[in-house]
């Protein structure tokens, strides 16, 4: 199976209210399509989130890189062979956006062509328990908006996101467990705003008050001073975002780490998957994290989270529910606080490009190969 075409397509969705993140503030999501199509007649489709913090690129520099480097380099290889693939992405040093975004695209390229969806060929279950994401906001508008999204959609875990500073952060808990009750767990993801010698008394508190892990306290390494700070707390912390791959994952289970996010948006369904099996053949906790994914990117996390098992945290994979618009036909629902999996083999034939067009924000890139 050899790659014929590709196309590109940056597009713009609209948030319901302003989002507060630890490094922007963003009213819409903006994101670049990529969709594949084999000599076979076959389609895949993946999205990459644009936020430069949290990927490096923008819309021109990804496709860039793309049009210059990657997609050229697909053209010389088997598309069906997943190691030959492997290898010649492995060929290019860095680059995790692009890389991430080409191998999402193959799998639901492979998984038109064998007619099959992706959590079934994995062997994963067809129902994923979900959690909701909890933005920064003053306490009390967080604290309704969390015991709005617990009555309406049956979600009992909570990802709150904190680094607001010290007292608010522990406010924001107080006014959470007073509007939405006892029944419901969480955890806090402080995006590394506190220092090293904030974190451990950090991390304790909001332990006391019941977060099952605490993602990110201060900026972490698989080091020391990650060891000491783990061995000091009877609960695990969640490492996100210093972790790039399965190999730095190994660094930080040496330090004594037992808590992984896994972002398929991020590092690529290949890689997020090897992590899990590691994970899994350690008894590390882990959760498919979020990664700012419209539905397009719901429906592919959430074939990985399909086979976490029984001991992982509820994907994160919600925050589609924060746009207005989406490029789908199918909307992920959320029924009694998890989401069905479908038995269409692939997402690309799902997409409604009328709406790609509506909402793009520059002109498509169309490449013959």
């Amino acid at each position: 199976m050899h790659l014929t075409k590709s196309s590109l397509r940056a597009y713009r969705l609209a948030y319901a209210r302003p989002v507060v993140w630890s490094d922007i503030v963003e009213e819409g999501a903006t994101f670049l399509l990529l969709r594949l199509e084999s000599d076979e007649g076959h389609q895949g489709v993946a999205e990459m989130t644009l936020k430069p913090t949290w990927t490096g690129y923008g819309p021109h520099s990804l496709a860039a890189a793309l049009t210059e480097v990657f997609l050229p380099l697909l053209a010389t290889v088997d598309l069906a062979d997943e190691v030959a693939v492997t290898l010649a992405l492995a060929s290019i040093p860095g680059h995790h956006a692009p890389k991430a975004l080409v191998d999402n695209a193959l799998w639901d390229l492979r998984c038109a062509r064998r007619g099959e969806p992706l959590w079934r060929r994995w062997g994963g279950k067809s129902r994923v328990d979900v959690s909701f994401t909890v933005t920064r906001q003053a306490p009390v508008l967080m604290a309704r908006e969390a015991a709005g999204v617990v009555e309406r959609l049956g979600i009992s875990t909570l990802k709150i996101k904190g680094g607001q500073g010290l007292d608010v952060d522990a406010n924001v808990l107080r006014e959470l467990r007073a509007a939405v009750g006892e029944g419901v767990d969480f955890y806090v993801d402080a995006n590394s705003a506190y220092g090293m010698d904030d974190a451990l008394p950090y991390a304790r508190s909001l332990f006391a008050a019941g977060a099952r892990v605490v993602e990110d306290p201060c900026p972490l390494r698989p080091d020391a001073h990650f060891q000491k700070l783990q061995a000091a707390l009877d609960r695990p912390l969640l490492v996100d975002f210093s972790c790039w791959g399965a190999g730095d994952m190994r660094l930080y289970q040496e330090a004594g780490a037992r808590a992984f996010s896994l972002k398929p948006g991020r590092l690529g369904l290949t890689e997020t998957r090897t992590m899990l099996q590691q994970a899994q053949a350690t008894g590390a906790t882990t959760v498919v994290g979020m990664f700012g994914e419209s539905a397009l990117g719901t429906w592919q996390a959430l074939a990985l989270a399909s086979g976490s098992g029984d001991g992982a945290l509820p994907a994160e994979v919600t925050w589609y529910l924060a746009m207005q618009e989406q490029v789908m036909h199918d909307i992920p629902r959320i029924d009694g606080g998890s989401i069905a999996l479908p038995e269409h083999a692939c997402v690309a034939d799902r997409v409604d490009w009328e709406r790609v067009e509506r909402f793009s924000i520059a002109p498509a890139i169309n490449t013959r190969h």
